[in-house]
């Protein structure tokens, strides 16, 4: 593994997908010319959309979608490793997958990830939201091996879920990702800290870009895309909610030293639960 430069690149995704296309050619090619090898898009880089059946209108199999014909031609054009976060795809079950895809430098498709935890909350001010009535979720977290790092694949969400990026650790990624469209509401709250946790507690790279601003169809998201070293420094920030694009040189032998000071990943133990309840005990046993 050797050390790399890797970009995030900040959306307003709306809610055509033909023009936000356009868009990620222009800040790919942008992040390219930073010196980028490794670049990464937000979730739902295709289309940000709330109504149903108007996303149900734009939506595409693979073989047809534009943002995957659009970044399999930036991969190769500029000869990145293109990271899309997520966009939505129409399955050949008639369901719909929030996906992500990563393209190597010769255009083609390495690896695929559907989103496995969906955003049902109930947030204050009445913000809600059902991602589980739209999506199908994925069952399998994926890790990658490019060139210059074990890569670990994740979607918004899935930040909230420790235990997902603990196995890809233990697999050997340094480097992983949570590309978001995390609500502005949400992401006031627990961005960064999610963000620097996963790093910290993995000994790992975390790399997220974040849609950000009001978008056409109504919803607001934070942006602040963010990539953290495994002992927790901010590397790059957008610290606002419009495009941008940041950049950090990422030398993964920092993973394997953080690992090494604070072997937490090989210290973890099996334990159990005691539930005591009127002097009555019940025993379970949970994994570490």
């Amino acid at each position: 593994m050797t050390s790399f430069r890797a970009a995030a690149i900040q959306m307003r995704s709306g809610v055509d997908p033909e023009r936000n296309a356009a868009d990620l050619a222009e800040y790919v090619a942008d992040a390219a010319g930073k010196g980028a090898v490794y670049v990464q898009t937000p979730e739902m880089t295709g289309a940000l959309q709330r109504d149903r059946k108007a996303l149900a209108s734009v939506l595409k199999g693979e073989a047809d979608d534009v943002i995957v014909r659009t970044a399999s031609a930036l991969a190769a054009k500029h000869g990145i490793h293109l990271h899309i976060g997520s966009t939505a795809i129409a399955r050949d079950d008639g369901k719909i997958a929030n996906r992500a895809f990563v393209f190597g430098p010769d255009g083609k498709m390495l690896t695929r990830y559907d989103k496995i935890h969906m955003f049902d909350v109930d947030l204050d001010n009445g913000e809600s939201w059902r991602e589980s009535a739209v999506y199908a979720p994925g069952a399998d977290t994926v890790v990658i091996d490019l060139p210059f790092a074990r890569l670990g694949l994740a979607i918004c969400y899935d930040v909230r879920f420790p235990q997902l990026f603990q196995a890809q650790a233990l697999a050997g990624a340094s480097v992983i990702s949570a590309p978001a469209a995390f609500t502005r509401q949400t992401g006031e709250a627990h961005w960064h800290v999610l963000q620097r946790a996963r790093a910290i507690e993995n000994g790992a790279f975390m790399i997220s870009a974040a849609q950000g601003g009001v978008h056409e169809d109504g919803r607001e998201t934070f942006g602040h895309s963010l990539i953290v070293a495994p002992w927790g420094e901010v590397l790059a920030e957008a610290a606002h909610a419009d495009p941008a694009i940041i950049v950090a040189d990422i030398d993964p032998a920092l993973s394997a030293a953080a690992r090494a000071k604070v072997p937490n990943l090989k210290n973890a133990r099996p334990f159990g639960l005691i539930v005591e309840n009127d002097g009555e005990k019940t025993r379970l046993d949970v994994a570490s």
